[in-house]
């Protein structure tokens, strides 16, 4: 199974959130504040981290910013504030899911097993040869799960790049931010606009030269999005 970081300042929660997961299998280890976190990460092999926003010394938000400069681990965040402006905060700055206290376990539980299919299916922990899709200057190569735009490589969370994957394999088919969530996160899209819109955005702006009129990643208004064909 996989070895998770749950990083909080309440030692109850993180112990309660230990109970959980390992229950189902995986291995935790604990920090209580983002320097620990970041410390943590760079010396032992973590599959998914579980970050609270608010904490002393290094709060969450600054930590997942310093995390994102060399690694793409999924990053679930957690917050006692349920605001849509709380969750794109953390959506902003490169977390993967996010999930409000008190929070159901077995939602906890869910949410980081899906988590955990998509970073397998990236290829972090188990690589599956499939193939290489491109688009002009764009391409994704499924083998080495390396994405790269004019020959220059492009770094991308696990979401971004099934996101991209998804519109790839499917070149000229338009699908709706519905379509995009219940294919990507594996379960009923409620409440998804945000959530997708988002991680598309950071799609576009890393493989775009100008965000805001793309050359692949287009906008079909009121049904969604696609890649053409070129």
């Amino acid at each position: 199974m996989a070895n998770i970081l749950v990083c909080d300042d309440d030692k109850e929660i993180v112990d309660a959130i230990e109970i959980y997961l390992s229950q189902d299998g995986h291995s935790i280890f604990k920090a209580f504040d983002g320097n620990q976190a970041i410390n943590l990460l760079k010396k032992e092999e973590i599959h998914l981290l579980i970050m609270d926003i608010m904490m002393p010394k290094l709060d969450g938000i600054r930590a997942t910013l310093k995390i994102r400069e060399y690694s793409s681990i999924p990053i679930i965040m957690l917050s006692a504030k349920s605001e849509d402006t709380d969750k794109i905060l953390g959506l902003n700055i490169g977390a993967d899911d996010y999930i409000t206290k008190p929070f159901n376990p077995l939602e906890l539980v869910a949410r980081v097993k899906s988590n955990l299919r998509r970073y397998t299916s990236l290829g972090s922990l188990n690589a599956e040869s499939k193939a290489v899709y491109q688009v002009g200057g764009l391409v994704l190569n499924d083998d080495t799960k390396q994405v790269t735009v004019d020959g220059e490589p492009v770094k991308m969370t696990p979401i971004e790049y099934n996101i991209l994957l998804l519109l790839m394999k499917n070149l000229g088919r338009v699908f709706s931010i519905g379509q995009i969530y219940e294919n990507i996160w594996n379960e009923e899209a409620i409440g998804a606009d945000n959530t997708v819109a988002v991680h598309i955005r950071h799609i576009r702006e890393k493989i775009e030269i100008n965000p805001r009129e793309p050359r692949y990643l287009k906008v079909v208004w009121g049904v969604g999005y696609k890649i053409d064909k070129q």
